[in-house]
């Protein structure tokens, strides 16, 4: 698939196959159709040939050029499973939409340090598992890890201490870069409340902004009501980037959480119905 895709990259020899695809036609003609030189012409059909796009029959002193559709039926299904996948992850390309013009907002309002304290975000979401299994995906670190940090970036460490004074810290890295938030825990009131602080740090380590997060799980008819309320402060003009993207960027996580926390209560029942009476 590579190949035909490369022997399609080039304008000539794309004309070539559109003029093939009419009937076949000898290098001189497709020469002359092309205004191209006879030898650079040959070049591009035998190009063509090793793709399997093309087949030649020589007859007499003229070599005949002919398509082969069979290459161009596969390409075909490719690009048609291509648009379907893109189809399918549509809402991921909103995202970047969503994002894009949030931070076009932000770097209006961004006249100076401070600009966005104050600011508050909450967010509330349903999750198909108990209160206890929902406080473990916040305070351990392996199943914090799981959900939290975007899945194209490597986590190197994350963790919030379930205790007041405890730690809070978020660092994942990827091919751009390190990013670190680190942070203190206020409350810690297992399984119903946990609220922490955390400083999003840039390159030098200095403070881009602080979040001031405040977790409850409330029981729920089929399990978790999840809510988090997220106030901004210390928020230098460089955070626009971070803070634009906060509305967006929680609203996926969440849905991973929601994720985690739904596979975890499902293995947690399927130990439950395993077990019975040994003979």
């Amino acid at each position: 698939m590579d190949r035909i895709a490369s022997a399609l990259g080039d304008a000539t020899r794309w004309r070539l196959v559109e003029l093939l695809a009419e009937r076949p036609r000898s290098v001189g003609e497709l020469a002359e159709l092309t205004g191209s030189r006879q030898p650079q012409t040959t070049k591009h059909l035998q190009t063509l040939a090793r793709a399997g796009l093309v087949s030649v029959t020589p007859l007499g002193q003229r070599r005949v050029y002919a398509i082969e559709t069979a290459p161009l039926e596969a390409l075909v299904r490719r690009l048609r499973e291509l648009v379907a996948t893109g189809e399918a992850h549509e809402g991921e390309r909103d995202v970047i939409a969503r994002y894009r013009a949030a931070v076009e907002a932000d770097m209006a309002a961004a006249d100076g340090d401070g600009w966005a304290d104050g600011r508050v975000f909450s967010f509330e979401r349903p999750l198909a598992a108990p209160r206890d299994v929902v406080w473990r995906h916040w305070v351990e670190p392996d199943l914090l890890a799981s959900w939290w940090a975007p899945p194209s970036l490597k986590v190197a460490e994350c963790v919030v201490e379930p205790r007041p004074g405890g730690r809070a810290v978020l660092e994942y890295r990827d091919a751009d870069g390190r990013y670190r938030s680190e942070g203190v825990v206020r409350v810690a009131r297992a399984p119903e409340r946990l609220a922490f602080d955390l400083s999003v740090l840039d390159a030098a380590g200095a403070v881009s902004f602080t979040g001031h997060y405040d977790v409850t799980l409330a029981e729920a008819a089929g399990g978790t009501l999840l809510r988090v309320d997220l106030r901004i402060t210390d928020t230098a003009v460089e955070a626009v980037p971070h803070v634009a993207g906060i509305g967006t960027g929680w609203g996926q996580v969440l849905d991973h959480l929601a994720d985690a926390v739904a596979a975890s209560a499902h293995e947690t029942d399927q130990d439950h119905t395993g077990e019975g009476p040994r003979p």
